[in-house]
C-alpha cells in the first residue's frame, strides 16, 4: 500500500459520507473489537476443562471471535476498505515474524548473559510451553495487533500519515503496559520505543498484520517460555529457569528484560531497520491534508 491509493476519490473527498471519514472508522472498529473481545472473555470464562485445555480453549474462543468480527466488519470500513489479514500472504509473513522474533530476543538475552545481567539456575519442562504459548504468546499476538496495528495504526495513519501513526500506536501501546506487573514509566517507555516502533515497523513494511503478530507472539513465547524471563512483568515458567539481576536499567527488574537499555538498543534498531524498508519501498504515507493539497 503506498499513499497513490489515497486519492481525491478516496478518503480527500470532501463530499464522502461520515461513516467513510478515517477517525469515524477507526471509532467503530475499536466499539466493534470491543465487542467482540468482551463477548469472546464472557463466552470462555464458562470453560472449566482445567489447565492448560481451559487457557487453549478460552484462546482460540477470544481470538476466533475477534478475527470474525473483523473479517465481517472491520475489513468494510472507512473510504479504503482492506484486509490486512490476507490468506495469500499468511504463511510467509507469520514465518517471518516468527523468525524475527525469536531471534531479536534471544539476542538480547545472549547480550543480558555476556553482561551477567541474566544467567540460567534451573531446567523446566516441555509441558510449560503449552499454557504460555496460547496465552501469553497467541493472545497478545493476535489481540494487541489487530488493535494497534489493524485499527489504531492503519487509520490514523490513513489520516495524519505513517509518522503520526508510528508515534501514537507507540505511546498508545506503551501506555497500555503501564498497569503491568513491575511496570514503571521506564517500562512503558521503552515499550512504546523498541516494541512501538519494530511493530509499527514490521506492519508498514508489509502491510499485512501477520508478520507484526508473529514477531509479537514469538517475542513474547522465547522470553518466557524458553528463557524463563517475566514477560512485561507477568512471571512466566520455562524451559529454563533464568534469573536477572545487576542494576535495573541492565535487567528491567521486576517488569523484564523488555524495560531493559539492552531491549530498547536492540529492538529500536532492528524497528529502525524495518521502517526504513519501508520508506525505501515507497511505503510513506503522507497526511490527509497534504494529499488533498497536492491533488489540487
Amino acid at each position: 500500500m503506498g499513499e497513490e491509493q489515497f486519492g481525491p476519490e478516496g478518503m480527500g473527498s470532501t463530499a464522502r459520507p461520515l461513516l467513510q471519514h478515517p477517525l469515524v472508522a477507526m471509532l467503530v472498529a475499536v466499539l466493534v473489537y470491543i465487542f467482540a473481545a468482551a463477548f469472546g472473555i464472557a463466552f470462555g470464562s464458562a470453560v472449566t476443562a482445567g489447565q492448560p485445555a481451559t487457557g487453549i480453549v478460552q484462546t482460540a474462543i477470544n481470538v476466533g471471535l475477534t478475527l470474525i468480527a473483523y473479517k465481517l466488519v472491520v475489513t468494510h470500513l472507512g473510504a479504503n476498505p482492506r484486509d490486512d489479514l490476507p490468506a495469500a500472504d499468511a504463511v510467509a509473513n507469520l514465518g517471518k515474524g516468527l523468525v524475527a522474533g525469536a531471534l531479536l530476543f534471544s539476542a538480547i538475552v545472549a547480550a543480558a548473559g555476556l553482561l551477567g545481567i541474566y544467567r540460567i539456575v534451573g531446567e523446566g519442562h516441555w509441558r510449560e510451553l503449552v499454557l504460555p504459548l496460547f496465552v501469553t504468546a497467541v493472545a497478545p499476538g493476535f489481540m494487541e495487533e489487530v488493535l494497534f496495528r489493524g485499527i489504531f495504526f492503519r487509520w490514523i495513519e490513513e489520516w495524519g500519515g505513517s509518522w503520526a501513526a508510528l508515534v501514537v500506536t507507540s505511546a498508545l501501546f506503551g501506555i497500555a503496559h503501564i498497569l503491568n506487573p513491575g511496570a514503571t514509566l521506564f517500562s512503558s517507555f521503552a515499550i512504546a520505543v523498541e516494541a512501538g516502533v519494530l511493530l509499527g515497523g514490521a506492519y508498514m513494511l508489509t502491510r499485512s498484520l501477520w508478520m507484526p503478530i508473529g514477531l509479537h507472539a514469538a517475542w513474547n513465547f522465547t522470553q518466557g517460555a524458553i528463557f524463563g524471563v517475566p514477560v512485561s512483568g507477568i512471571p512466566t515458567a520455562g524451559i529454563f529457569k533464568g534469573k536477572l539481576s545487576g542494576p535495573q536499567i541492565l535487567s528491567g527488574g521486576r517488569f523484564g528484560l523488555e524495560a531493559s537499555v539492552i531491549a530498547l538498543l536492540i529492538a529500536t534498531a532492528s524497528g529502525a531497520w524495518f521502517v526504513r524498508l519501508a520508506l525505501r519501498r515507497g511505503e510513506l504515507v503522507r497526511p490527509s491534508w497534504v494529499r488533498r493539497a497536492s491533488a489540487c
